[in-house]
């Protein structure tokens, strides 16, 4: 899957970079909000002092943005969703629900033409693993289809809770989002502390975890600069397991402390992006370009919907709006859940393959579920058809076909008999034959 494609994502969305102080805590760049979603409701008190993957306006206030709501316009039909924290830093409040709900069906899922995808397959019987903040309970998109394991079932920053709802969210009443593959199940794992600090030990943890519990796709929802060895034997070890691993290959955000000299982001590797064997993601958002000053990827193999997205938050069924290569990831990794469920004999090897070459051709190829599932190539794994059975026509009876034989030998003989009489009796009258008199 390597070089599948080099070329970075490149061009120019109209968003501005920020930079966001955080008591306690690190600060980061990201890029700031392009959307929101419909209809208007009641707001809530966004996070603050928090990193945030879309924020409307800088602060180098330490009590962190003024407005962290993601604005659209003025148009009165708009709603103004909160944005979703990165990481929190030291002593701030956990993420809360949030108090609006998008109604309409965000641009993601019309650009990936969910609706056809999803008439084909919805994830059914497949397990992704979360491998990142963890997973909220209470959140009824996701209802009975999360298992969390250790500190897993708790979510404080709310960013594994909105990547699930972007792989697996069923649609709600009053709401037209829904996750990827809406059907399948979800495996929360730790990946980072409780403030959304990722570690190359816990994320490869998660992994081997992950793929020892059957997990079929193995979401990862950070990219590291750290941790080569690690990460790369537990991607390993999923491979043996046949897992996919899915993976950012850039930061949402990058921490001051990482800048350069002159305030330069990193440009990777990152881990386990880089690793053999697993796909690597970045974003791009409505108008087909990544935002503006978003965090260099690093050899990318895929792109998909990661700019202004929109999912749950921990609790509840509010909605928040976030932007990054690891909402990316998610998104590629609901779609993994798709062909696995449709082709559950495919290898992890061959659904990212499929996810590949299926793809919108771009500099960066373009993920495409509906032609995922839908377009048959050569060299695909499908099943022979079975020859069908020659059907011969049962025997007629014999009887009406031998009377006509009978019939026309007759008729021929009659003929025949007739003919030799014409010929044979005129002569005989000529020379005087007389039939012989008995004695």
């Amino acid at each position: 899957m390597r070089n599948v494609m080099k070329k970075r994502c490149a061009g120019v969305a109209p968003a501005l970079a920020v930079v966001l102080a955080a008591v306690a805590g690190p600060v980061a760049t990201a890029p700031a909000a392009l959307a929101a979603s419909p209809t208007p409701s009641q707001s809530p008190e966004s996070p603050e002092s928090a990193e945030s993957s879309d924020s409307a306006e800088s602060s180098d206030s330490p009590d962190g943005p003024e407005s962290a709501e993601s604005p659209i316009g003025e148009d009165p039909g708009t709603t103004l969703l909160p944005p979703l924290p990165v990481r929190l830093g030291e002593g701030n409040p956990c993420t809360g629900a949030s108090e609006r709900t998008a109604t309409g069906a965000a641009w993601s899922q019309t650009t990936l033409g969910l609706s056809r995808a999803q008439r084909i397959s919805r994830g059914a019987g497949v397990t992704v693993a979360i491998v990142d903040t963890g997973v909220a309970p209470g959140v009824p998109s996701l209802s009975g289809r999360v298992t969390a394991l250790g500190a897993a079932d708790e979510d404080c920053v709310g960013h594994g809770t909105f990547a699930a709802g972007l792989i697996a969210a069923a649609p709600e009443r009053g709401s037209g989002i829904t996750g990827v593959a809406p059907e399948a199940k979800v495996l929360a794992l730790p990946g980072t502390d409780d403030r959304g600090v990722p570690s190359a030990a816990r994320v490869a943890a998660g992994i081997r975890t992950a793929a020892d519990r059957g997990a079929r796709v193995i979401y990862v929802g950070h990219a590291l600069r750290t941790g080569e060895a690690e990460l790369t034997a537990a991607v390993a070890h999923a491979t043996r397991e046949d897992a996919l691993v899915v993976a950012p290959a850039a930061p949402d955000a990058v921490p001051r402390a990482e800048l350069g000299p002159e305030g330069e982001m990193p440009r990777g590797p990152y881990w386990p992006a880089v690793v053999p064997g697993v796909l690597s993601v970045v974003d791009f958002g409505p108008g087909g370009v990544r935002q503006e000053n978003a965090p260099p990827a690093h050899e990318p193999e895929l792109s998909a919907p990661g700019s202004s997205m929109v999912s749950v938050g921990p609790g509840g069924s509010g909605h928040y709006i976030g932007s990054g290569a690891s909402l990316a990831t998610a998104t590629a990794a609901g779609a993994a859940a798709l062909v696995r469920a449709y082709h559950p004999d495919f290898t992890a090897a061959e659904v990212a393959r499929r996810l590949l070459t299926t793809a919108y051709p771009s500099d960066i190829p373009r993920l495409d579920p509906y032609a995922a599932l839908s377009l048959v190539q050569d060299g695909a794994r499908a099943a022979a058809p079975e020859p069908a059975a020659a059907r011969m026509p049962a025997a007629a009876d014999s009887a009406p076909h031998n009377r006509s034989l009978t019939v026309a030998a007759v008729s021929l003989a009659a003929v025949l008999l007739l003919a030799a009489l014409a010929a044979v009796i005129p002569r005989g009258r000529s020379r005087n034959w007389r039939p012989p008199q008995g004695r």
